[in-house]
């Protein structure tokens, strides 16, 4: 079957500059970008239940900004003022500067690795007298915890949002010759908004191991996955496929 239209689940790409574009000119693709999940808050009653007293920290852990955007609006709800001697330790520099809309940059409180979290850690792990405050989703990544305890650094870890399905239920899902997943929450979005799917002939890509085990746990057959040594990324994976399947 050759691949025409394409369902990729995440939003539009900003000021349409996509990273699927020279794809799409290439292989005559029709795609449709479109969020199957959304992240809510988990309010302050709920945040309360976990006995969190947020002051009693000295510096916070961001990988995320989503988690920057959900913890000062949960700090607003909880009337919570956040010391100006507060230190902010972040996955990446854009992440970092992310934190200029809540708080003023400065060199000696705001610490940024390269992207993955075992480079913070090596500047976590100069700063041991500090109280961590880990805030992340529901289902957040247990490697992060676990890299904390290991390396003996106190800290709290706080769930104050989580990702619930999109209502997608206006999709023609069937008419798409390949669906795009990104997170296992992808997967579970597609069978709450059309449980009666079948896959019949259509591609599905996954992107991540955990992502990968939801859909074949799901029934689904995977055909292209990434990363991989020799596609890193998604749009190389699936240009991959697309050329492999040229040569059939």
């Amino acid at each position: 079957m050759k691949v025409k239209y394409v369902l990729i689940s995440q939003p539009p790409p900003e000021n349409d500059k996509s990273p699927y574009a020279d794809l799409i000119d290439e292989h005559n693709l029709s795609v449709c970008f479109r969020k199957f999940i959304k992240i809510e808050s988990v309010g302050a009653r709920e945040f309360r239940k976990n006995r969190i007293q947020i002051p009693e920290h000295t510096a916070i852990i961001f990988t995320s900004k989503n988690a920057i955007d959900h913890f000062f609006s949960l700090c607003e709800e909880l009337r919570v003022q956040i010391s100006e001697q507060m230190k902010y330790f972040c996955t990446s520099e854009a992440i970092a500067l992310y934190l200029q809309k809540y708080v003023q940059f400065r060199k000696r409180k705001i610490f940024f690795g390269k992207n993955h979290f075992t480079d913070l850690m090596d500047v976590i792990k100069k700063h041991k007298d500090e109280r961590f405050l880990f805030p992340c989703a529901e289902n957040h990544k247990k490697e992060i915890p676990q890299l904390l305890r290991q390396n003996k650094i106190k800290f709290s870890t706080a769930p104050i949002y989580r990702s619930v399905p999109e209502d997608i239920s206006d999709i023609e899902i069937n008419k798409y010759h390949m669906l795009i997943f990104f997170s296992p929450f992808g997967i579970q979005s597609l069978r709450l908004n059309f449980p009666d799917y079948a896959q019949g002939d259509a591609v599905i890509a996954t992107f991540g191991k955990a992502t990968l085990k939801a859909a074949e746990k799901d029934g689904l057959k995977v055909q292209i996955t990434a990363p991989t040594k020799t596609a890193p990324s998604m749009v190389m994976a699936i240009q991959e496929f697309l050329e492999n399947q040229k040569k059939k």
